[in-house]
């Protein structure tokens, strides 16, 4: 279990103010657009960045206190982050060798082979694809329990998108109790491999659910202005003004469906949960 309580962190204008947990054999994901506070709220977890108050603890135990082996426990890659790009592979596994007492070479070799990564090549010479997959595999090659990911398919095509998700779902299927944070702002990845999402803008969390509830319950409301000014708004969570009226967020299509007929109800998505809930009324 990691636990976030009450985190704080200043940047000048930009404060981040979150609580979050996340609990044991779950993905859960952090969405927002660029400078919501996504990858702050990863670093201040991993410990790259000190809060300026509040506590991170990982099963009960305060992050920064955290021993050598309890740290092994945790794998993590950050968007901005890698190996040096002059490295090769029999490089790279000789760093983890040195860093993970418990980093298993051949599963890492294996896996290198299944995604193609040439031994003979330099990093600098990898495709954007192969070096985000040389990320995930140098966190996840050492056994651990806890997977924390900043933006891991930015700038990825579908393929090589899909083939980093297969590689999360086979790290969960070896171990029932892994649990993996991943920021995204990319909705398919998060509606195809989290459990519950955390929306954050503007530095803090707007809206915490779970996924399927908001594949099954959250949809847009398209309706004229006469009907916006009798709406009942109770479970609006966002609006926008369009030529043909207003677009609404709701939680609550079902409410809607049975209490308001004629009005077109289309299925919410993650996409529509960051625009309306971040750039809407």
């Amino acid at each position: 279990m990691v636990k976030v309580d009450k985190l704080v962190k200043n940047y000048g204008d930009f404060r981040l103010d979150i609580s979050m947990e996340i609990p044991d054999g779950t993905v859960t994901g952090i969405a927002g657009k660029n400078g919501a506070g996504k990858s702050t709220t990863i670093k201040a977890i991993l410990g790259l960045i000190k809060p300026d108050e509040g506590h991170v603890t990982i099963n009960g135990k305060e992050a920064s206190m955290l021993t050598g082996k309890e740290k092994e426990s945790i794998g993590a890659a950050l968007s901005d982050s890698g190996f040096s790009s002059y490295l090769r592979i029999e490089d790279v596994i000789c760093i983890l060798r040195k860093m993970y007492p418990t980093f298993d070479e051949d599963f890492f070799r294996k896996n290198c082979v299944l995604q193609r990564l040439a031994f003979d090549k330099r990093i600098k010479d990898f495709s954007t694809g192969m070096r985000a997959k040389l990320r995930v595999l140098a966190a996840i090659s050492h056994k651990s329990e806890l997977l924390i990911m900043d933006e891991p398919t930015a700038g990825l095509d579908v393929e090589a998108r899909n083939e980093i998700l297969d590689m999360f779902r086979q790290y969960l299927l070896d171990n029932e109790k892994r649990s993996i944070l991943l920021s995204s702002h990319i909705s398919s990845d998060l509606e195809g491999l989290c459990d519950d999402i955390y929306l954050i803008h503007d530095g803090k969390i707007v809206l915490h659910e779970d996924t399927d509830t908001i594949l099954s319950n959250y949809a847009v409301l398209k309706i004229d202005d006469d009907t916006y000014e009798k709406l009942d708004k109770s479970y609006i969570l966002g609006t926008k003004k369009e030529h043909f009226g207003y677009a609404c967020f709701t939680s609550e299509k079902q409410f809607y469906a049975e209490n308001y007929q004629g009005i077109v109800i289309e299925k919410g998505n993650i996409d529509d949960l960051i625009l309306m809930m971040t750039g809407g009324r």
